[in-house]
């Protein structure tokens, strides 16, 4: 694998779909399947095997279905959720079992009520008996940032040496913060020569809980993470997953400071946040980055003003190049007159200077009562002579 690329997991068919009005049926994970296909992910976590029959179904017509990306399953530490998974991903040209096991004394104590030994032993031997059936094995030692550090060396030292190809330390709940994160990647790179050595892959996967997943995610890229694992519309349990549409977008557009490739098509991002918005119950807040519906939407008289000068201004990238259809200049009572001028052009009335101070005025007054202005009020907002005396035809009727 070239070291400057990023491997793109996307985790929406699994980790995404656990969180609340989320859930997807196999249909529907098909269709997503084929999106993020398009969208240019590398792999794809398409379920659980173990979690129930429609999470195996669901894997398992995936496989014969999507053939570019990698598929893969999560499995816990435990030999029937690793053989259920390769039951399942039996028929993909290219298959990943993605095993888990508790790292932080926390998880050890209360959840699997296990010893750090004793987990030490299980992830050898679930790693290993993973290696017998899949030639790519993933091994995530649950809540890393929150073990204790020499100890999740020592996991993580453990799962190299069974066979483990892909070593996922996930930020679970969301607790680190950017510096830390980047400084335990490199740590952990120093103390493991092997990983190098072996070509293993260092990954993360964070969760947004202090609004940081996106953060961390690009903090651990700068540390050495080399496949960063995420969602669309940073969808995933409590307050989401690390966003893929924002990572995506930085990587581009801060080229210069992260210096990796990746293969996703950017062209691609609005139209799949669109498909998964589509298929649950709820689309992207308007002030998501990237996809939101106000995104690339200004009503501030001066960002329009800006805007209608030098898009730069206020846009450090295009809409399209993330798929999405234009700029919004939206009309309400924060617009200038250069806006308002604008917009009445391309309803096909070019104003005076007097005209344009004067229907303003009219137009402040009105926008301060409704919170949406429509080009019907703009329209109603003329004077007779100047709307019978129409000077070119809108540029919508050109354009048809």
């Amino acid at each position: 694998m070239d070291r400057d690329q990023v491997v793109f997991f996307d985790t929406t068919l699994r980790d995404g779909e656990q969180s609340p009005g989320c859930s997807m049926t196999t249909q529907e994970k098909l269709t997503m399947a084929h999106a993020l296909e398009d969208l240019g992910v590398d792999v794809i976590e398409a379920g659980f095997a173990m979690a129930s029959e429609g999470d195996f179904a669901a894997i398992a017509t995936i496989t014969q279905a999507v053939r570019k990306p990698r598929i893969c399953s999560l499995a816990r530490s435990k030999a029937e959720d690793i053989e259920m998974a390769a039951r399942a991903l039996e028929h993909a040209d290219r298959a990943r079992i993605h095993v888990f096991l508790a790292a932080s004394d926390l998880h050890l104590e209360y959840k699997l009520k296990m010893t750090r030994e004793q987990a030490l032993d299980q992830c050898a031997e679930s790693v290993r008996l993973a290696r017998t059936l899949s030639d790519d094995v993933e091994f995530s030692p649950e809540d890393a940032t929150r073990a204790e550090r020499e100890y999740l060396i020592q996991m993580v030292q453990v799962a190299v040496e069974a066979g483990a190809t892909t070593i996922n330390m996930p930020d679970t709940v969301g607790y680190t913060t950017p510096g830390e994160y980047e400084r335990m990647f490199r740590q952990v790179r120093e103390r493991i020569p092997a990983i190098d050595a072996n070509g293993v892959v260092l990954s993360s996967h964070c969760h947004d809980d202090l609004g940081l997943a996106a953060a961390n995610s690009l903090a651990a890229i700068q540390g050495g993470a080399r496949q960063v694992e995420c969602t669309i519309n940073g969808i995933g349990e409590r307050a989401g997953n690390a966003s893929l549409e924002e990572i995506a977008a930085a990587l581009y557009v801060r080229a210069d400071h992260y210096g990796v490739t990746n293969n996703i098509k950017l062209n691609q991002l609005y139209p799949t946040s669109q498909i998964l918005g589509q298929i649950i119950t709820f689309q992207p807040s308007p002030n998501k980055a990237i996809v939101g519906a106000n995104a690339f939407a200004h009503e501030s008289g001066i960002h329009q003003h800006g805007m209608l000068a030098n898009p730069l201004c206020y846009e450090i990238m295009t809409p399209s190049l993330v798929g999405a259809a234009k700029t919004n200049l939206v009309l309400g009572k924060h617009s200038g007159r250069a806006a308002l001028r604008h917009r009445y052009a391309e309803l096909g009335y070019e104003l005076t200077r007097d005209e344009l101070q004067h229907t303003y005025y009219r137009f402040v007054a009105l926008a301060d009562r409704k919170k949406n202005v429509y080009d019907q009020d703009l329209l109603g907002l003329l004077p007779d002579e100047i709307r019978l005396s129409r000077r070119h035809l809108p540029a919508t009727m050109l354009e048809s």
